[in-house]
């Protein structure tokens, strides 16, 4: 019984982080930075979302590629450098799996913003041990954390701590 309630309250912290991710991604009915600018007739608000996009792109695209060359064995891209999600697999823990969901948002100002979400993929056994609900906990830490370090800081502290074999 209590391992069902421990699976249970797995996938609700999943349904939950899913959930607060596609709540970011725009609806078919949402209006765009674009559509804003369009009916604003606000073309520089248009090219300086553009512009910051594209370089929060570029940028994500760059750490993703230096953590994958830094740890080949660890980072997983599914769409090469240009994926939103990296993923991180332990070497020592099999089954145990760390997603970083990188977005790029854009606010109806057009300010551009990066938001970072952590999901977790954990063993079944691991989390019946997990009695203090860490893993339930880690999205919020993360976020956290990468207020504290910053997203380069944050993602090199994830790898070395969770995904790295310890050495002896």
């Amino acid at each position: 019984m209590e391992a069902e309630w421990a699976e249970i309250r797995a996938l609700e912290t999943e349904i939950a982080v899913l959930r607060r991710a596609c709540e970011e991604l725009p609806g078919p009915r949402e209006e765009t930075s674009g559509a804003q600018a369009e009916e604003r007739k606000d073309l520089f608000m248009f090219f300086r979302s553009l512009h910051f996009f594209v370089e929060w792109y570029e940028y994500r695209k760059r750490t993703f590629k230096h953590f994958k060359e830094k740890y080949p064995n660890v980072v997983q891209l599914s769409e090469g450098a240009s994926s939103s999600c990296m993923g991180l697999r332990s070497t020592s823990q099999p089954g145990f799996e760390l997603v970083i969901v990188w977005r790029i948002h854009i606010d109806e100002e057009g300010k551009v913003l990066p938001k970072l979400d952590l999901l977790t993929k954990i063993p079944q056994q691991a989390l019946q041990l997990d009695r203090k609900r860490v893993t339930e906990s880690a999205p919020r830490s993360f976020r956290t954390l990468l207020g504290v370090l910053g997203i380069e800081a944050s993602l090199e502290s994830l790898i070395k701590s969770l995904c790295m074999e310890k050495k002896d």
